[in-house]
């Protein structure tokens, strides 16, 4: 006997979310655990990863991610689940790979060469220790940073301007000044590269859902920033298209064009919207230590 692995979760968590409730993740594992799990040894109940959390609660919960990626369940507010149309129209088994299929959060990364590698058998079975830790640590960052993403999406675009400025800052900007919304023209931040305030920083932040950034909106950035400095800064949380990237790069000023991908690789590497879970040690023999004996 052995915990199912996480893949292996799907059926019995869509089953309990069949009957279209909305439930608290937590009350979602512990009925996946009862119906489907409560004959296994409590040894293996109590079972946990190196960082002390439990190992079966554990692997449902990335179930559970897997298959709202999939489009299979959804979020309809923080901290609880729900399954959708496509959810309810699965009878068939459900495999790992029907459920990358449908990961459209993935179609962003594409852009950037950021999909998620899952190993088969046959590479797991030839990958050293050190491989399958660094896949695996690799997988849980793309996680992540596609949830990350999704949220940017869905906060007060006000609340996302801050974000913005707050990230700048993180990674060694001066102080930051936002600007009055009811009329900012254009500018939602300033960043003061000195002390005094000398040389200024304009930032525009857009949160798209799927809208491109266009030219238009480069000519209105640069057009707002009115003499008063030549650098400026763009985030979006979706794309620039090519006459947008054009404008920027034979602007006079100094114009930084930052995407959705960008973004969140931004955010994770300072530590802005996300935290450390887990830290793990692996240990070696020190082979210095018995030189001398």
């Amino acid at each position: 006997m052995e915990l199912p692995k996480f893949h292996e979760t799907f059926d019995p968590i869509l089953d309990i979310l069949r009957d279209e409730k909305t439930y608290a993740s937590r009350d979602m594992q512990n009925l996946v655990i009862e119906k489907y799990y409560s004959h296994l040894p409590e040894t293996l109940l109590s079972e946990t990863t190196k960082s002390g959390e439990n190992l079966l609660y554990n692997r449902i919960a990335w179930g559970k991610s897997y298959l709202k990626k999939g489009g299979f369940i959804f979020y309809p507010q923080r901290g609880f689940v729900k399954i959708t149309s496509k959810g309810l129209q699965q009878t068939d088994k459900l495999s790992l790979s029907v459920v990358e299929e449908g990961n459209s959060l993935l179609d962003f990364y594409k852009h950037e060469n950021l999909k998620e590698n899952h190993s088969d058998v046959s590479e797991i079975n030839t990958s050293s220790p050190q491989d399958l830790i660094d896949n695996g640590v690799a997988q849980i960052e793309s996680e992540t940073k596609s949830e990350l993403l999704e949220r940017l999406k869905t906060i007060d675009p006000y609340y996302f301007e801050k974000v913005i400025l707050i990230l700048l800052k993180k990674m060694g900007y001066g102080d930051f000044v936002e600007t009055s919304k009811s009329s900012d023209g254009g500018i939602d931040g300033i960043i003061n590269e000195d002390k005094l305030g000398l040389d200024k920083i304009y930032i525009q932040a857009k949160r798209f859902n799927s809208n491109k950034v266009r030219e238009l909106d480069i000519r209105n950035f640069i057009g707002a920033m009115s003499g008063d400095t030549n650098k400026g800064v763009f985030v979006t949380t979706s794309f620039f298209d090519q006459g947008a990237i054009r404008k920027a790069e034979n602007a006079h000023h100094k114009i930084i064009l930052i995407d959705g991908v960008k973004l969140v690789n931004l955010m994770h590497e300072f530590n802005v919207g996300v935290q450390i879970k887990a830290i793990y040690e692996v240990k070696q023999l020190d082979e210095d230590f018995f030189l001398e004996q």
